[in-house]
């Protein structure tokens, strides 16, 4: 029966080959293949690897019709088969077949993930507060805007407990509360008592006392002579018959105010008030550094300057020559109101110093001053000199802080957020010194330096 060459019909639709892709595994390179098909579809098959190809398919008609039909013969016949041909074939391995020719990559690391220790957790805390407070900010501007001008405004009315008047205690402001050296303090006069009022004693004082102190040089190559003493003593009654006007007609004069040894206040000077007692006291004949007066020794150690000493005389040597003498008025410290009366003296004492000195002209000494509130008002008078020059510097650094800020690139400008941190500073200044005057703490002219920090 002759061979009829079926016809073609519809068959299956054609799917497109696979695609053979090469991929490198700890082993070495494999093969693998990938459909083609569109990912419109999204049936695209898991790569996997190539398995061997299966044998064709016969085309034609069965093979009990092959063989049953006549083979052609002549030079037309083709070649018979052998009994080679009927063995099984092995399908050939993927591995053997030759592979396109192209570089074999270098094998690289294999990057495994490590478990490290998080340092972030105070980090990533307040990136989410201020993540939250952001958005607060962002939902509620009106509220963080009016809130913080309240707030200050409120707080600002504590300067209203600013002390004007008020002297400032250096001591008290400038050392610390709890100091080892007032604890000691406190035990030496738990132990070596002082009385101002009957009984005062420069030696056995554990505190600076109210005092005054009066450096007289003379013009000439020494003062121990009548002469310059007369002088020194016009001083002397000048300033003791100082009196301070009060209200309600009462008067402060030095009697009240002056330490006083038994009855007698404290001399300012132990020689000059020998001399006043005595014209006669012969000033060549004194001796150094104690001089014996009546049976009493005087000690004029700190009382003489510029001195030249002779031969041994008494208790001392003979003082030749003196260029220099100071005269030491103590006031009453340890009453709180006499405490007060004694300051309000040595500042009326300072405002008529120089009157004084024009009063009484004199010509044979030079006189120069300084009290135990010496200190005290030179800080006063600073820092009244210096608030005008504070007000220039604080709008120079501001005009620094923000024009510092100043880009022409109008992304990179930041001299809105300048001027808003400046306002922000002030406003913290206002609202931290209202609040501590509020609850009482003392100001300190020194901390008038807080808002260069804090800008």
């Amino acid at each position: 029966m002759p061979w009829v060459e079926p016809k073609p019909g519809p068959g299956p639709e054609q799917k497109p080959k696979p695609k053979l892709t090469k991929r490198d595994s700890a082993t070495g390179p494999q093969w693998y293949q990938e459909s083609q098909e569109s990912e419109s579809e999204g049936k695209q098959p898991p790569p996997g690897p190539l398995a061997p190809p299966k044998p064709p398919e016969p085309s034609g008609p069965p093979a009990s019709e092959q063989d049953d039909a006549p083979l052609p013969e002549g030079d037309d016949a083709p070649p018979r088969p052998s009994m080679l041909d009927d063995a099984p074939r092995l399908p050939l391995e993927l591995d053997d077949a030759p592979l396109p020719e192209e570089e074999t990559p270098e094998p690289t690391a294999i990057c495994r993930h490590r478990h490290r220790c998080h340092t972030d957790c105070l980090e990533g805390l307040l990136s989410r507060a201020f993540q939250w407070l952001g958005w607060q900010v962002g939902a509620h501007p009106w509220i963080f805007l009016l809130a913080p001008l309240m707030l200050t405004a409120a707080l600002g009315t504590g300067f209203l407990y600013l002390p004007k008047d008020k002297e400032e205690d250096l001591e008290e402001h400038y050392t610390p509360v709890g100091s080892p050296a007032k604890a000691e303090r406190r035990f030496v006069q738990g132990h070596f008592t002082t009385n101002d009022s009957y009984r005062f004693s420069a030696s056995r004082r554990s505190t600076e006392a109210n005092f005054v102190s009066l450096l007289v040089v003379s013009y000439s190559d020494s003062l121990l002579d009548p002469a310059t003493f007369a002088e020194v003593s016009k001083l002397d009654g000048a300033v003791q018959d100082l009196h301070v006007a009060r209200e309600k007609g009462s008067q402060i004069e030095y009697q009240q105010v002056c330490a006083r040894y038994r009855a007698l206040c404290v001399p300012p000077n132990p020689i000059l008030y020998a001399w006043q007692v005595n014209k006669t006291l012969n000033l060549s004949s004194i001796s150094f550094p104690a001089y014996n007066h009546g049976g009493h020794p005087l000690y004029l150690t700190g009382f003489f300057g510029g001195y030249i000493l002779g031969g041994s005389l008494g208790m001392g040597q003979l003082l030749l020559r003196a260029k220099a003498m100071r005269l030491l008025y103590y006031l009453k410290t340890e009453d709180p109101e006499y405490d007060v009366q004694s300051k309000q003296w040595l500042t009326h004492l300072l405002d008529q110093f120089t009157n004084i000195k024009n009063i009484l002209a004199l010509k044979k000494i030079e006189v120069v001053h300084f009290t135990s509130l010496s200190r005290q008002l030179e800080f006063e008078a600073t820092s009244v000199t210096v608030i005008p020059v504070f007000h220039l510097a604080y709008i120079l650094i501001i005009l620094f802080a923000v024009t510092s800020c100043f880009r022409f690139d109008c992304i990179r400008n930041k001299m809105c957020v300048a001027a808003f941190g400046v306002i922000s500073a002030f406003l913290a200044v206002v609202s931290g010194f209202g609040l501590l005057l509020h609850i009482g703490v003392p100001f300190v002219i020194i901390v008038a330096n807080s808002p260069f920090l804090i800008l």
